[in-house]
């Protein structure tokens, strides 16, 4: 699957960045092929629209923001979030800009990220109901390229079979490899994946879940939505809640931004957000250094056939068959 071949693709929500990180300014960034920049607006809303200037093609996210409207580093060239020139510095009416202007795209903050959207979306943004109760923490976790197709990382997300080999050093290696089976019920936009997962749970783990003993059970619920976004809720035995979601953005056909964080129903004292982050971080390694090797096209209209498959592939190969229906359609 080459995400530029499938227009569809950009009819959906993406988070790219943190919403704190356009508090310095504009950011670049890359989605589905198209070069981006991120801003705040006078309201602190953000706005997204293409990263060149009209006049000379500079990046707009070298430039600089005032007051919610971004200005070209260049020639001072300055633009709205609807991507109108709103000034243009050498004129004698520096508000005489006709329809000068560039491309914008939809933008919206949610759950602490910036969301964009390249057409006019096909649904909202799944909402995450622990966002707005107080019993949930929130912790930001990663933003950040892989040299993978987007496909493939999320397939992995939902892969019990590569645990005992993957996580070795994390919670695999519990000494047997038979992959717990998916209890899969499909919706529209997507499916939830249900089992109960064996885990080991050595140092790093203790200071992430607070358990003291070596194996362990992880009580799983997978969320999938159409295209690239998870949800993955795990439970422990001494109650311990860690929900993880978890984006897979396609930046281009050959690499994708891994955007995740997590809520979790404990506390700072008990668990502090750094050990929690620590954790996780070592399982995305061990991931990235597996998928960085695997070829990014994942074979979709043939999918049956390109590769060969395990009964544990099932929630990636429901995966393909909805994405591919999807392209079909649209």
């Amino acid at each position: 699957m080459r995400p530029s071949q499938f227009p569809v693709l950009r009819q959906f929500w993406y988070p790219l960045i943190r919403d704190v990180e356009l508090d310095a300014g504009p950011v670049a960034q890359r989605l589905l092929g198209t070069d981006l920049v991120l801003w705040k607006d006078e309201t602190g809303a953000p706005a997204a629209a293409l990263d060149r200037c009209p006049h000379r093609t500079a990046k707009l996210s070298k430039g600089f923001v005032e007051n919610g409207v971004l200005t070209c580093g260049y020639h001072g060239w300055s633009f709205g979030r609807d991507g109108k020139c709103l000034r243009i510095p050498q004129r004698a009416d520096p508000s005489a800009t006709g329809k000068m202007g560039v491309r914008a795209f939809h933008a919206k903050a949610y759950a602490g990220h910036v969301w964009v959207a390249l057409e006019t979306p096909r649904a909202d943004i799944p909402v995450f109901a622990e966002d707005a109760d107080p019993a949930w923490r929130r912790i930001p976790e990663f933003a950040e390229n892989w040299k993978c197709g987007a496909l493939r990382l999320m397939e992995n997300e939902f892969d019990n079979s590569h645990i005992e080999f993957v996580h070795r050093a994390t919670f695999g290696k519990t000494h047997d490899p038979t992959p717990a089976e998916n209890e899969i019920e499909e919706f529209a936009d997507g499916f939830v994946a249900r089992a109960v997962v064996r885990a080991a749970n050595r140092a790093i783990g203790t200071d992430y879940t607070g358990l003291a003993s070596e194996l362990t059970t992880r009580t799983t619920v997978h969320r999938w939505w159409v295209p690239f976004l998870r949800k993955l809720d795990l439970e422990f035995p001494n109650g311990l809640r860690h929900r993880i979601v978890t984006a897979t953005v396609p930046v281009d056909d050959t690499h994708t931004r891994l955007v995740q964080w997590v809520y979790r129903n404990d506390t700072e004292e008990n668990v502090p957000a750094e050990k929690a982050l620590a954790f996780d971080r070592a399982v995305t390694l061990e991931d990235k250094a597996l998928l960085e090797t695997v070829d990014p096209d994942v074979p979709l209209r043939d999918f049956m056939t390109a590769e060969r498959h395990m009964p544990s592939d099932k929630p990636g190969l429901i995966m393909r068959r909805m994405l591919l229906e999807l392209a079909e359609a649209g």
